[in-house]
């Protein structure tokens, strides 16, 4: 995956993640990146310094994050909890445990946990309704 910083044509600052270059500029010639704060399609890279780990590394990403996505991931993580609060992680069991719920075989409650790409295909041609929670960037530290 490569990171790049993006901005749109009113100046703001924010990131994307991409598998390629090329998987970036096929998304913006399909007008699919989009500004969070204004939700324009006229993006463009911005500069970027590189990627070095050092002790201040996590200070320079929060200087680089603007105060809509500081308040944005704010938000996500705050709904997250949440989503979380009060149900049950499964782990990687989920798909089985949702199915089990789904077809009355384990008790009806809130269940979160983790699925395959695959599991999660199935789980949907199968009707079963769940929803993704997303990882945020400091869950995994």
């Amino acid at each position: 995956m490569i990171r790049f910083a993006l901005s749109c044509d009113d100046d703001h600052e924010f990131e994307g993640w991409f598998r390629s270059n090329d998987d970036f500029d096929s998304q913006l010639g399909r007008k699919l990146i989009g500004c969070p704060v204004c939700g324009s399609n006229l993006v463009h890279k911005a500069l970027m310094a590189p990627n070095v780990s050092t002790s201040k590394t996590k200070e320079k990403i929060t200087l680089v994050q603007g105060e809509a996505q500081r308040q944005a991931l704010a938000e996500l993580r705050s709904l997250t909890k949440k989503m979380k609060d009060g149900a049950e992680n499964v782990g990687d069991s989920f798909a089985v445990e949702a199915r089990k719920i789904h077809e009355g075989e384990a008790p009806a409650r809130g269940i979160y946990g983790e699925a395959t790409v695959q599991e999660a295909r199935a789980l949907v041609e199968d009707g079963i309704e769940f929803h993704a929670i997303p990882t945020l960037p400091d869950d995994l530290n």
